[in-house]
């Protein structure tokens, strides 16, 4: 009698170039557990999988198009080394990108390795770490977000800030992910508050992320050399109004998050 002896077959190797699909469920999940808890930020990683597609490709291949891009893809520098570097950060004069990033780390205690640590554990090492042009590209959309709240005046350790930040993102990455989490804070900001401050913050950060320039482009490390000022002007950053009166409102109703 034959045995018949079944390989064991090995399992694909993540391939960055292959578009993820959508996740409804994933990401449903995932938000009901970032708006219980909004330091959740695992949340945000996974939610981001779950839907934003094919479009890091699309960004990736939108930076080869623009000045200097092409020069920015072929060094693939790794920002969140770079950002890592407290001596360079320690370098910027007062006034400049870098000096309001060097003030960013010691009020929050946020860091880019943290954030990377993060990531990995959300959705796996092999998706950040692998070589492929993509995933740099990746690496580079999440080392950029601290940098985005910098620029925008967003604050990152209030849930308000990140959710007009997450809405700028939508409207300069085009990823689903970013406008799923800003809806249902939104929504989820109505309902606790029963007030449209919150939400009207979130629609201007959309707006303002529609009209500024487009940030992936940008060389960061000369971008942090810049006065915060003239960078602001320069990439067509508004100055975020709503947010403010949404921060007042929240303060004076004796919310610190939603």
């Amino acid at each position: 009698m034959s045995r018949q002896i079944m390989a064991t077959q090995a399992p694909e190797p993540f391939n960055p170039g292959i578009p993820m699909k959508r996740e409804w469920g994933t990401a449903l999940s995932a938000l009901r557990r970032l708006l219980s808890n909004g330091d959740d930020t695992e949340q945000v990683f996974r939610i981001m999988r779950a839907l934003n597609g094919d479009v890091t490709q699309k960004n990736y291949r939108k930076l080869l198009t623009v000045p200097g891009g092409g020069k920015l893809a072929y060094r693939r520098l790794e920002l969140a080394e770079r950002l890592s570097d407290r001596s360079w950060i320690d370098g910027f004069a007062e006034g400049t990108v870098g000096a309001a990033y060097r003030s960013f780390l010691d009020a929050t205690g946020y860091t880019a390795k943290g954030l990377e640590e993060v990531s990995m554990n959300a959705i796996g090492v092999e998706a950040f770490t692998v070589e492929h042009p993509y995933a740099w590209m990746g690496r580079r959309e999440r080392d950029i977000h601290d940098l985005w709240h910098v620029l925008t005046g967003y604050k990152a350790d209030e849930h308000l800030g990140e959710a007009c930040l997450v809405a700028f993102s939508y409207a300069q990455t085009g990823g689903l992910g970013w406008a799923f989490i800003a809806a249902g804070a939104a929504l989820k900001s109505i309902r606790i508050t029963g007030k449209l401050d919150f939400l009207r913050a979130v629609i201007e950060g959309y707006r303002h992320g529609k009209q500024a320039g487009w940030l992936h482009g940008e060389d960061y490390e000369a971008l942090l050399a810049e006065p915060i000022d003239a960078a602001r002007r320069r990439l067509d950053i508004a100055e975020p109004r709503a947010y403010r009166v949404a921060q007042a409102s929240l303060a004076e109703a004796g919310l610190t998050g939603i």
